[in-house]
């Protein structure tokens, strides 16, 4: 009688070499890509405004410059006053391929070779974190949440 409640309870609970179940984690696992990749882009998305919201910034802070050392530049005749808008043409120019040019391409295109070719540099230091250092790291703030309760 023991075995047969044994091997009922045990065939309630899916196997893992079961095509459904198998299927079912597939599945899961598309979405869990998925859903990853839609948060991906949607960052990605809102870094890319940022960046034209800032280049709108400094296209505005740019062109009064422009015209506040051009008036200068008028009345002293003098080159040294459109000095300042060396560094800031290349600033705006930086911003302006960032914000609508091709940089965003060759950043991707950047990081691809460095994931082709040199894989060595995405290693984190001290390797991936297992789940003892993360216990450990769990205890050790617990621990110095009890000794010093006033800092947190």
């Amino acid at each position: 009688m023991g075995n047969k409640s044994s091997s009922n309870t045990t065939s309630s609970y899916p196997q893992h070499d079961d095509p459904a179940y198998r299927k079912c984690q597939e599945l899961k696992m598309e979405r869990w890509i998925q859903m990853h990749y839609q948060i991906k882009e949607r960052e990605e998305a809102i870094a890319i405004a940022h960046d034209r919201e800032l280049f709108y910034w400094l296209s505005g802070f740019y062109l009064t410059s422009l015209f506040g050392c051009f008036s200068f530049y008028q009345r002293s005749r003098r080159p040294a006053s459109l000095l300042p808008m060396v560094p800031l043409s290349f600033v705006m120019g930086y911003y302006a391929d960032l914000a609508y040019g091709s940089k965003i391409h060759r950043i991707k295109a950047e990081a691809n070779m460095i994931m082709e070719h040199e894989t060595e540099l995405l290693h984190w230091p001290g390797g991936l974190p297992t789940v003892a250092t993360i216990d450990e790291g769990r205890v050790e703030a617990e621990m110095e949440k009890k000794m010093h309760p006033h800092h947190s």
